[in-house]
């Protein structure tokens, strides 16, 4: 399941694959679209990085985003039900993670995103990035970034659809042309699950209803000029409950509510234009990029947040070959990047970055990737970022050494910089929050490469950490940067086997110690997780069975209730089985059952789960 892939040809191009010099290029291996200013080879990334492909989700019987996450190595994912749910990676906090969909920013740029109804389908992979990112992606990639890769289609005409019930439904519907010279793909799906009770008192059930439509295209003007576009729009209403802050225990503490409901609109773009030259050994891209995100809650006036950035990307083959296959690629990236948010409608942040990226092939196989950034900022303090990895495979084992150290950061919020309601104060002097991170691995084959297995070793320093205070001369609150750091450390194992010609077998495992600077417990970061997955295929490959284990231990919460204690979950298992089988070449019959033996538990105090869930669809593609 974590395992990369091989890009599409679409995605070669868009790093404007052009004419290579004289020379004998290459094997193009497994890429990785989101390692860098541009696609990097899996055997190059010395970073961490897992890819859930379209593949595995089907196999999964995974419906949404957030639920596809859950088996991936190093990543937390929480929610006070299923409208509220954070991603948190390696210990970090979950708006350190900056969550994508086609390269594009999803939370205008003002704090997290939040994951709800997010659903997978029309995805073609998702890139999962462990470690800093925002040498690449600026602000909220302190600790990983999540890709969102929407499907591109191959050479022709695909279209296909699926629709699942059970508890609620779920349709979607898919178009792509592709030709030699570029292509459309179009997307749309809507999701309507009923929900269950968060309260957990078998009362009004919390919903979700998400509507989302993907547009993207690519053409070829000349053998040197590319165009390109991507478009994204998702409405989505849902509801959730109460909480009530005089209750005595974690079952009185959630309250159904059937008057809580909330809507959000969210609206992303992107356009490129891409340049070859010097017979591909110079490469221009130039891309402008926007992002809206609107919530209401209960019908009040929403907050608004919008965010638009302009990118110029110079990529060149230092050593005299084309990008698409030199030994030692140099990008030098300048950006500009402004948003706003209607919760502080008198100001908006701006910041001017330049950055520089070398990646380099050494005569011995060793392979080297560095990064440097500089963020201008014109409300708070200014930032300098750097990322150093690198990577070696042995010749004949074909085991994999990797390494990485590196800073990201975190911008102030809004809220943060210029408050100025419920008791608190301004304070434009705040610097982002940095993370310092490194980690070392090993990526071991074995029997006769039918599987692999990768172990990690992580290790993380929050600091600048953005908190409020009191101050009891003024009777006001203000945040300021924490002084002491914050530490994250751990051990991440993924793993996979083709036991037999029909029989894979999967595990991500992730120890965790995560500290706040005062040395108490970081809440909602199991100290274990542990994910098992297994398919059989059968009739000769027209049906398949796929069985998921997910143990979780070691979860700290705060009560909100009670004596207010941080406290620890009772610990989990979870089993969700999923089955296909191919009615025709084209059409597929499907069926899950999620939370197989009815596993009562909870991630945060309070706040129920669902129980056993049965599903039943159909799949088709042509």
């Amino acid at each position: 399941m974590t395992r990369t892939i091989r890009m599409a040809c679409v995605a070669i191009s868009a790093v404007a694959a052009g004419p290579v010099l004289a020379q004998t290029p290459y094997e193009l291996d497994e890429i990785i679209v989101s390692g860098g200013f541009s696609p990097i080879e899996e055997r190059r990334y010395g970073q961490s990085a897992s890819v859930l492909t379209a593949q595995d989700i089907e196999d999964r019987g995974i419906l949404t985003v957030q639920d596809a996450l859950r088996a991936v190595p190093g990543l937390a994912v929480s929610g006070t039900g299923n409208n509220f749910t954070q991603v948190r990676i390696r210990g970090a906090e979950a708006n350190h993670t900056l969550i994508m969909v086609d390269g594009v920013q999803l939370s205008a740029g003002d704090s997290e995103y939040i994951l709800s109804g997010l659903d997978t389908a029309n995805i073609e992979r998702i890139e999962v990035l462990r470690g800093p990112q925002s040498v690449f992606y600026g602000s909220n990639a302190s600790a990983g970034v999540v890709n969102i890769i929407t499907k591109r289609g191959a050479t022709g005409t695909e279209y296909g659809g699926s629709v699942e019930i059970g508890d609620g439904y779920a349709a979607s519907a898919r178009f792509s042309f592709r030709s030699d010279r570029g292509g459309l793909a179009f997307g749309v799906s809507r999701l309507d699950d009923d929900g269950y009770d968060f309260s957990g008192s078998d009362g009004e059930l919390d919903g979700t209803r998400r509507s989302t439509l993907n547009l993207t295209g690519d053409y070829n003007v000349t053998d040197r000029l590319t165009l390109g576009f991507t478009l994204r729009a998702s409405n989505e209403n849902f509801a959730f409950d109460t909480t009530s802050y005089v209750a005595s225990t974690a079952d009185e503490y959630v309250i159904d509510d059937p008057n809580q409901t909330s809507e959000r609109k969210e609206r992303s773009g992107s356009l490129f234009a891409e340049y070859e030259a010097l017979d591909g050994r110079l490469v221009h891209r130039l891309t402008f990029e926007g992002s809206e995100y609107e919530q209401s809650t209960n019908g009040a006036a929403p907050t608004k947040a919008d965010r638009s950035a302009a990118k110029y990307l110079l990529s060149y083959g230092l050593d005299g070959y084309a990008v698409a296959s030199t030994n030692h690629l140099l990008n030098i990236m300048a950006e500009w990047e402004q948003d706003s948010s209607s919760s502080n409608p008198e100001y908006e942040r701006e910041t001017n970055s330049v950055a520089m990226e070398y990646r380099g092939t050494l005569d011995n196989g060793l392979n080297l990737q560095a990064g440097l950034r500089y963020d201008d900022n014109k409300v708070f303090e200014d930032d300098l970022l750097w990322i150093l990895a690198g990577s070696y495979t042995f010749v004949g084992s074909g085991v994999r050494l990797h390494a990485s150290a590196g800073t990201g950061s975190v911008n102030p919020t809004y809220f943060e910089l210029f408050a100025d309601t419920f008791g608190f104060v301004d304070n434009t002097s705040l610097k982002p929050e940095k993370n310092q991170s490194i980690d070392f691995g090993v990526e071991v084959p074995f029997w006769g490469d039918r599987g692999q297995v990768d172990v990690t070793y992580f290790h993380a320093d929050l600091t600048d950490e953005i908190v409020s205070v009191f101050d009891p001369a003024t009777g006001n609150s203000v945040f300021i940067n924490e002084s002491e750091k914050s530490r994250r450390q751990g051990i991440e194992i993924s793993g996979n086997l083709q036991a037999t010609d029909t029989l894979e077998l999967q595990l991500s495992y992730t120890y965790l110690h995560a500290k706040n600077a005062d040395g108490t417990v970081e809440v909602r970061r199991p100290r274990h997780e542990l994910w098992l997955g297994a398919t059989q295929q059968f009739m000769q490959g027209r049906g398949s069975v796929t069985a998921d284990l997910r143990y979780v231990a070691g979860n700290y919460d705060s009560q909100f209730f009670g004596s207010y204690e941080l406290a620890e979950l009772p610990d989990y298992v979870t089993v969700d089985v999923a089955a296909q089988f191919d009615l025709t070449d084209t059409v597929q019959l499907t069926g899950r059952i999620t939370n197989l033996f009815d596993e009562e538990y909870s991630d945060t105090w309070g706040y129920a789960t669902r129980g056993r869930t049965a599903y039943v669809g159909l799949r088709a593609a042509f």
